[in-house]
């Protein structure tokens, strides 16, 4: 009945519902963040395709998608643009391959010819990034992040080539998408830029904490950790490389987020890890939510691993065992990093002891 009359209740209420959604598009336009994670978010739930890698990647990004949406609408939003640009790398690269021809998914030579397409494309963003280049970035966090996926469209662009031409283009082509995704990251990130109303930290060198961190990790690997949690060491070691190369890249934000992800990891392999004792962890994050609130300094990486632990202690299936790490062992370095470096003896110079034996007859 095309002119039919809704009955005023029902009409009040498909008012609602047009208002109420026409506020959710606006707030999505409004905030780059919310809508990055309704458009994967849509994209998780329309793309039927069957393919192997697709399936892997919405399997594996779906959840981390979906507590990104729940930190964002706790008002944690760089909790919240960390988890979407874990999830979002892989979900872009696989967008990216839908878009490509069959040939360019099968052929070597239809692949090499869109891998240097793209070069020309990503050109500007594979020369080494300037320490300044996110300076302008604000807050702290989002700088971080920002800078840890700057020098990732270079590694991922070179690995793409090999990768392909070692395995199957195809493989070689989501190493392509995965390069471009982190350069919208980057963009993402400039994007939510924001003034923080606290002082942007100077920040050091950490050499000396990565080369302490990479001890402990060095220290934890024995049997039966070693075997059984092979994995989670790797897992850890890669993080920290990644905080070793920003760091002498001089993309310090991007090292110090990395450094203290490393640490959160390395904290869970030590053979005695922090106690989970809830009493004493939660009293440990109150005084911490204090001190990352005064000062007039921007704390926004502090408060990401801070908000990481309140979430963990909110959650009534988790151990506790992060928020633990966090408070005992990762806000204190956090700390200790905006002071200058601790002294340190000098290293005793290099040498080398040589013996020659003589056997006979020769």
């Amino acid at each position: 009945m095309p002119n039919a009359v809704l009955p005023r209740p029902v009409f009040v209420i498909a008012l609602t519902a047009l208002v109420l959604a026409a506020d959710g598009r606006a707030a999505e336009k409004a905030d780059p963040i919310a809508a990055e994670i309704a458009r994967w978010t849509e994209f998780l739930r329309t793309n039927q395709s069957t393919d192997p890698i697709w399936t892997d990647v919405k399997e594996a990004s779906g959840p981390v998608l979906a507590r990104a949406e729940e930190a964002l609408r706790r008002g944690r939003r760089h909790v919240a643009l960390h988890r979407l640009a874990a999830a979002r790398v892989n979900l872009a690269a696989a967008g990216y391959m839908a878009e490509r021809t069959a040939a360019e998914r099968k052929e070597a030579a239809a692949f090499e010819a869109e891998w240097k397409r793209m070069g020309r494309i990503l050109r500007a963003d594979l020369a080494r990034p300037a320490p300044a280049a996110l300076a302008s970035v604000q807050p702290a966090a989002v700088r971080a992040l920002g800078e840890a996926a700057l020098p990732q469209v270079r590694v991922f662009y070179d690995a793409s080539l090999e990768y392909g031409r070692s395995t199957t283009p195809d493989s070689g082509l989501f190493y392509l998408g995965q390069a471009r995704a982190q350069r919208e990251f980057v963009a993402l990130a400039r994007s939510v830029s924001a003034p923080s109303g606290g002082t942007a930290p100077k920040l050091r060198p950490f050499a000396p904490e990565l080369d302490d961190l990479d001890g402990d990790l060095l220290a934890a690997y024995r049997p039966p950790a070693s075997i059984d949690r092979h994995p989670e060491f790797i897992a850890a070691s890669s993080v920290l490389k990644e905080a070793r190369e920003l760091d002498a890249a001089g993309l310090r934000y991007g090292a110090l987020i990395r450094y203290l992800q490393a640490a959160v990891r390395v904290a869970a392999l030590r053979p005695y890890p922090p106690t989970a004792d809830k009493a004493a962890v939660d009293g440990r994050l109150r005084d911490f939510d204090t001190r990352l609130a005064g000062g007039g300094m921007d704390h926004t990486i502090g408060r990401f691993f801070l908000e990481t632990a309140q979430e963990e202690r909110e959650s009534a299936d988790s151990k506790g065992a992060t928020a633990a790490a966090i408070a005992e062992d990762v806000l204190p370095r956090y700390f200790a990093a905006l002071e200058p470096a601790p002294k340190r003896p000098a290293r005793p110079a290099p040498s080398a002891s040589v013996t020659l034996v003589r056997w006979p007859y020769t």
